[in-house]
């Protein structure tokens, strides 16, 4: 009897999880049928790329770590590995106050690994400087299920470092609040390391590998040419034995004595052997809202997020640096979060030459307002902003303004507890649905890939053992 498996939500997971599930039903000749369920028109979730005028615009994510090779892997798979791109490298800065300082080198998503070029920053005071130190003396943490960030960064390097350096890089990938944030979620190979070492600082030292030694910095990031969503594109031409359904929400899922009906907003009913819930962890609680356990979700957070970005001519940017882009400290009286020079950060593939691409976000957590200003707001604000830390005062080109609401999903102290806890109960009262995506167990797009990957073979083996 055919079987069938439905994937809900056609992001990078959803649709990571089809390719995947595809080629194993192609390999083992296995009679099973797949289904992706995407409720907007447009796959990819937040990956979308904007081509205009001879510029490639990510509105979303704009490119992926290569030391976590999944991502790499699937865009070799799926046949535009000749189309990988590395990004353009030099100095990065951070503003503090009204100054932009370079991010010392040598250090380790800010956690310093070399001394000297920390003590010569401008970023800390002579005093935080030696507070950074007592990591060396301070004894381990007491043994903990879980902590936030601000708490562990606070505890073993002091307020300048967190503030100044370590909490606007992080920011950058989670758009959270370091007191909210759950270390155990993010970054637990930090605690592993104080706990096994004592010092912060001498265990990263003796764990992260050391960089052979060239001129030139390594490239910690790839991209593709044309864009994300070319990966997206490429995907979709890939899921030929895949029926694809757009523009179609899942209003409930309700359990039978064999499988699952998925109910749809269309009000036709889908008959599923099993499920991949690749969804914000709002819409999954709702689709599964007779379950008291899944309602747990509820209690997470969601950060919303725009960005802004603007064309110019290159003889606009008076104070054009060496670099890739900023940061802010929150200390710092400017409400855009971070700027990336693009340009400088995509050399092969995000403008044309003579022109600048700056791309400049905003929406700190308790700063969630300005998503919702105007198109025109945004720019003005963002303008006054770069005005005064870059002295660019030309009108640009053309803007573009992308808003994400309820995008950032806030992995809270908790939350992997959590996850376990809903993982659990999920395997002994709703056996064959598994959730995957950004909202669970990592956000960048190769956590959402290694998820998919791990929800299809949950879900083979669930089907296959149901045979």
């Amino acid at each position: 009897m055919m079987k069938k498996i439905v994937i809900i939500g056609g992001g990078i997971t959803g649709l990571t999880a089809a390719y995947s599930l595809q080629k194993e039903l192609i390999n083992q000749d296995l009679p099973v049928e797949i289904e992706l369920i995407e409720a907007s028109e447009h796959l990819g979730g937040k990956i979308r790329t904007l081509r205009k005028d001879g510029f490639t615009i990510e509105r979303g994510p704009d490119s992926f770590l290569i030391r976590k090779k999944s991502m790499e892997r699937l865009v070799r798979d799926i046949g535009i590995g000749d189309k990988l791109v590395t990004n353009g490298t030099g100095q990065s800065y951070v503003l503090v106050g009204d100054k932009l300082h370079k991010i010392p080198h040598g250090s380790f998503m800010g956690i310093p690994l070399q001394v000297r070029p920390f003590l010569f920053s401008g970023l800390f005071s002579p005093l935080g400087k030696i507070r950074a130190g007592f990591d060396f003396v301070l004894p381990k943490s007491e043994v903990k299920e879980d902590q936030s960030l601000g708490h562990f960064f606070r505890r073993r390097l002091g307020d300048e470092m967190l503030e100044n350096l370590i909490e606007p890089l992080l920011s950058g990938i989670y758009a959270g609040d370091m007191d909210d944030l759950s270390l155990m979620s993010t970054f637990p190979n930090f605690y592993e390391v104080e706990q096994k070492h004592g010092s912060l600082i001498r265990g990263l030292k003796r764990t992260v590998p050391k960089k052979k030694s060239q001129k030139k910095k390594p490239s910690m990031f790839y991209s593709i040419k044309g864009g994300l969503e070319t990966v997206v594109e490429a995907l979709e031409e890939k899921l030929t034995e895949t029926s694809i359904l757009k523009g179609i929400q899942v209003d409930h899922i309700e359990k039978k004595e064999a499988g699952y009906h998925v109910l749809l907003s269309n009000g036709e009913v889908s008959r599923a052997d099993a499920i991949i819930m690749a969804t914000p962890y709002y819409q999954t609680a709702k689709m599964l809202s007779q379950y008291d356990f899944v309602q747990e979700l509820q209690k997470m957070k969601a950060t919303s997020v725009a960005n802004v970005a603007l064309a110019f001519d290159q003889s606009a940017i008076k104070k054009d640096l060496d670099g890739t882009g900023f940061v802010i400290s929150r200390n710092s009286d400017y409400r855009i979060t971070a700027c990336t020079w693009t340009h400088k950060k995509w050399p092969e593939t995000a403008a044309p030459p003579g022109k600048a691409l700056l791309r400049c976000y905003v929406g700190r957590p308790h700063d969630q307002e300005i998503v919702d200003l105007s198109d025109q707001e945004l720019e003005e604000i963002v303008l006054k902003d770069l005005n005064k830390i870059m002295k660019i005062d030309a009108k640009p080109l053309f803007s573009v303004v992308t808003r994400w609401k309820k995008a950032m999903p806030q992995y809270s102290v908790g939350h992997k507890a959590m996850m376990d806890r809903i993982a659990e109960s999920m395997a002994e009262e709703l056996p064959g649905i598994y959730l995957a995506g950004a909202s669970y167990r990592g956000l960048g797009l190769p956590d959402c890939i290694d998820q998919a990957e791990a929800a299809t073979k949950e879900v083979l083996a669930h089907i296959l053992e149901k045979e």
